[in-house]
């Protein structure tokens, strides 16, 4: 009798976790009805993609993308207001995970490990890590990151007191880490809670170079002091798919997400939000997020 009474505990107990799994498995539509609100997280620190414009207003590449999403979910639930939520990288995908948000907008990379915590739209946009140096940066950075060749062997040694910095947060760092190895023991790799911090340093001479997405270390170089003292790297160390995260197991949610972007992507407004965000680079960045673009 007492096993059967524990069997029967079991199945129940078996039955209620299934029951909760499925009524809390990614129901993001109904969720956000229910709250009246679509919750759009941004970050605001990567511009061209996501930060604040001078009147405070969320803007940027990624936001008007993210615009489009939340127009096509008051388009099926007309009585949901928007609502931008400023987040930084490292609590996004909680945030996200959590319900906290709906999407997380910005220059996100879209990885295996991050999956384990969120799902991605389809690709947004395409890039890769590099570096930004001053033009008076160490001869060995400038080979390393520029492609530059030596005018003497002790070109290619690093100096003692050379550091690099990296956004913390982001997957960069460990790219940076990798990348240098055992050739340049004596470079130091240091973090900072934004990218304009890590302008600021390298303008200051306090690190040598600044490691990140080469997309942002363009918008980055023209607000600098004195944008032509810099050099932006053309070597690629990593292949950076972006995409706005959102929360896993919730097919029908992105399926709206990725339909919203295909329809984006098609249509005649797409070339001109490109060439407002990253100039005469649009129509060549157009055709490689096509080519990585779902299909009808």
């Amino acid at each position: 009798m007492l096993a059967k009474c524990m069997r029967r505990l079991v199945l129940a107990g078996l039955a209620l976790g299934i029951a909760a799994h499925v009524a809390t498995a990614a129901q993001t539509l109904d969720l956000i009805a229910q709250k009246g609100t679509i919750r759009v997280g941004y970050i605001t620190d990567e511009a061209p993609f996501s930060f604040k414009g001078k009147d405070g207003i969320p803007t940027g590449y990624t936001i008007d993308l993210c615009g489009k999403i939340a127009d096509a979910v008051t388009h099926k639930l007309p009585q949901v207001k928007r609502d931008y939520v400023e987040i930084t990288l490292a609590d996004g995908f909680d945030a996200v995970k959590s319900g906290q948000i709906d999407l997380l907008c910005g220059a996100v990379t879209i990885n295996l490990a991050r999956r384990e915590t969120v799902d991605f739209s389809q690709p947004i946009f395409l890039t890769g890590a590099s570096a930004l140096l001053r033009k008076d940066s160490p001869e060995y950075l400038q080979i390393l990151f520029l492609d530059k060749r030596p005018t003497r062997a002790t070109d290619t040694k690093s100096p003692s007191a050379s550091i690099i910095g990296v956004r913390s947060a982001t997957t960069t760092g460990a790219t940076l880490r990798e990348a240098l190895g055992s050739d340049v023991p004596k470079t130091r790799v240091v973090d900072f809670p934004t990218h304009q911090d890590g302008l600021n340093a390298l303008e200051n001479h306090k690190i040598d170079a600044y490691f990140a997405d080469r997309a942002l270390l363009i918008s980055l170089a023209t607000h600098a002091r004195t944008p032509s003292a810099l050099a932006i790297g053309n070597r690629l160390f990593t292949h950076e798919p972006y995409g706005i995260a959102l929360r896993r197991d919730d097919s029908a949610f992105r399926l709206l997400v990725d339909q919203t972007l295909t329809g984006f992507y098609q249509s005649d407004d797409f070339p001109q939000t490109l060439k407002t965000y990253f100039g005469d680079e649009g129509a060549v960045l157009r055709s490689e997020i096509m080519t990585q673009s779902i299909p009808e």
